[in-house]
């Protein structure tokens, strides 16, 4: 359903750096005397989340007769970074409401307010299985 593209260069160390000099990024956020780099790996960490969107996604639509086939690259977001972002006019933000999109759960932690399911389809809970951890509590592997 999904995989992340593996160009000539996917396994060199240092690929996001890289992949942010030839998309215009280093020019961009540098000066005369240096190359520019962005506070984040925005290009690693943009693919990521594009594929984590992307994964549930197909999964709502594996019943149609193609399903969805998702490719990522990091050259691919980076590329798409000078162009599509731009920096959020704060009068825009004044009427955004994010309630709909959170909810609360009880944990061992108290009270949470956290992002709703991504899901959305029937026979998918409306809610988590369980709540969020603590940061790096968790081994990273599939819950049945």
């Amino acid at each position: 359903m999904a995989r992340i593209a593996t160009g000539s260069s996917a396994g060199r160390r240092g690929y996001d750096g890289l992949v942010h000099a030839g998309s215009g990024i280093a020019v961009a956020e540098g000066s005369a005397d240096r190359p520019g780099v962005l506070p984040a790996r925005a290009s690693d960490h943009g693919t990521g989340y594009l594929l984590a969107a992307a994964v549930p996604r197909g999964l709502t639509e594996c019943a149609e007769p193609d399903g969805r086939h998702v490719r990522l690259s990091l050259a691919g977001t980076a590329s798409r970074l000078p162009h599509d972002l731009r920096p959020a006019d704060v009068d825009d933000l004044d009427g955004y409401d994010p309630a709909p999109w959170l909810t609360g759960t009880d944990s061992p932690h108290g009270s949470l307010r956290h992002a709703r399911s991504p899901m959305g389809y029937d026979g998918v809970p409306p809610a988590w299985g369980r709540p969020p951890g603590r940061w790096a509590a968790d081994r990273a592997e599939w819950l049945a």
